[in-house]
C-alpha cells in the first residue's frame, strides 16, 4: 500500500525519468512558457489596444494601416471623454445598480443556500434541481418571460421599467452563487451549530454568529460576482432602463457612440473596465481561495 502511495504521488503529465533529461527540462519549459505567454497575449493584448488606442487621434485611428504605438500622444481625449458626455453620471448610475444588486443578491443567495443546506425542507433538493436546470438555459430564452415579469410584477402588478429594482429583483435569484454557497456550508460541521442552538440560539443567529463569519471567503466570491455580473451587463439594463437618465455605462456608451469620436469612446471604455481589473487584482486570492474552499481548517 505504502509503495502503491508513492507511486501515484510521483505520477504526472511527464515522466520523472524525463525531467532528470536535459531535453525534458528544456522542452517541458518551453512548452510552459510558450502556453502563459500565449494566454497573457489573448487575454492582455485586447486591453492594451484599448488603451492606446484611446491616445490616437481619430485620423490615426481610422487609418487602414494600425501601429501598435501612437504617432501622436493624446492623453486629453481621457479628460473629454469624461466631461463631455457627463460618464461621471453614468458611472454613478453603475454603482447604484451593482451595489444594490449585491446586497440583495446576498441576502437571498445567502438565505436560500442556508436553508437548503441546513433547514433542509421537504423536496429540497428537487428546488435545487430546479435552480441548476435553469442554468442550462440560454439568458436568451429567459428574456421574454422576465421582462414581462417586470413590466406587470404578478400579485402586486407594478411595473418596474426605469426603476432600479428592474434589475436589483431579477439579480437575486442567481442559482449558481447559491450553488457555491450550500456547497460551502454543506461543509460546516453539524457540531458547530448544534453547540450553538443548545447555548439557546435561534436559525436566524445560527447563521448570523456562526455560518457567516466561517464563510467569509465565498461570501466574497459571491460579491465579487454579483457586482461584476451587473457592471459589465448590456442587454438587460438597455431593455429595462430606456431612460437616458438612468443608464448605466455599458448602456450609455453604445448610445453615445454614434456622436462621439473614436478615441473619447475608447477612452470611455477604458475608464469603464478600470474598476473590474482593479476589483479583480485586489480580490484574485479571494476568488480563487472562495472557489476552492471545501472544508474546515483546525
Amino acid at each position: 500500500m505504502a509503495a502503491e502511495a508513492t507511486e501515484t504521488a510521483v505520477r504526472t503529465l511527464i515522466a520523472p525519468t524525463e525531467m532528470n533529461r536535459r531535453t525534458g527540462r528544456f522542452l517541458h519549459r518551453f512548452v510552459l512558457t510558450a502556453t502563459l505567454t500565449g494566454f497573457t497575449l489573448a487575454f492582455v493584448f485586447p486591453l492594451y489596444w484599448m488603451a492606446t488606442g484611446a491616445l490616437k487621434s481619430s485620423a490615426e485611428l481610422a487609418d487602414p494601416n494600425p501601429s501598435l504605438l501612437p504617432a501622436a500622444w493624446h492623453p486629453e481625449s481621457y479628460a473629454e471623454a469624461w466631461t463631455n458626455v457627463g460618464l461621471g453620471q453614468y458611472f454613478l448610475n453603475t454603482f447604484l445598480l451593482a451595489a444594490g444588486a449585491w446586497l440583495f443578491q446576498l441576502v437571498v443567495d445567502v438565505a436560500a443556500a442556508y436553508a437548503l443546506s441546513k433547514l433542509r425542507p421537504v423536496l429540497g433538493n428537487v428546488v435545487l434541481g430546479m435552480m441548476l436546470a435553469t442554468l442550462m438555459l440560454p439568458v436568451s430564452a429567459l428574456l421574454v418571460p422576465t421582462y414581462l415579469t417586470v413590466v406587470d410584477v404578478p400579485l402586486v402588478h407594478l411595473n418596474l421599467i426605469n426603476t432600479p429594482w428592474a434589475v436589483w429583483l431579477p439579480a437575486c435569484a442567481n442559482a449558481f452563487n447559491i450553488f457555491i454557497l450550500k456547497r460551502f456550508f454543506d461543509q460546516i460541521p453539524a457540531e458547530l451549530l448544534d453547540s450553538a442552538r443548545i447555548d439557546g440560539a435561534g436559525t436566524l443567529r445560527v447563521l448570523v454568529s456562526v455560518v457567516l463569519p466561517l464563510s467569509r471567503p465565498v461570501l466574497a466570491v459571491v460579491s465579487i460576482f454579483a457586482v461584476v455580473g451587473v457592471w459589465k451587463d448590456f442587454l438587460w439594463p438597455m431593455l429595462v432602463l430606456p431612460d437616458p437618465a438612468r443608464q448605466p455605462i455599458t448602456v450609455a456608451l453604445n448610445r453615445l457612440s454614434t456622436d462621439m469620436p473614436a478615441n473619447q469612446l475608447l477612452a470611455g471604455m477604458v475608464m469603464a473596465s478600470v474598476p473590474l481589473l482593479v476589483l479583480f487584482l485586489i480580490f484574485q486570492r479571494n476568488i480563487i481561495a472562495g472557489l476552492t474552499a471545501g472544508s474546515l481548517k483546525g
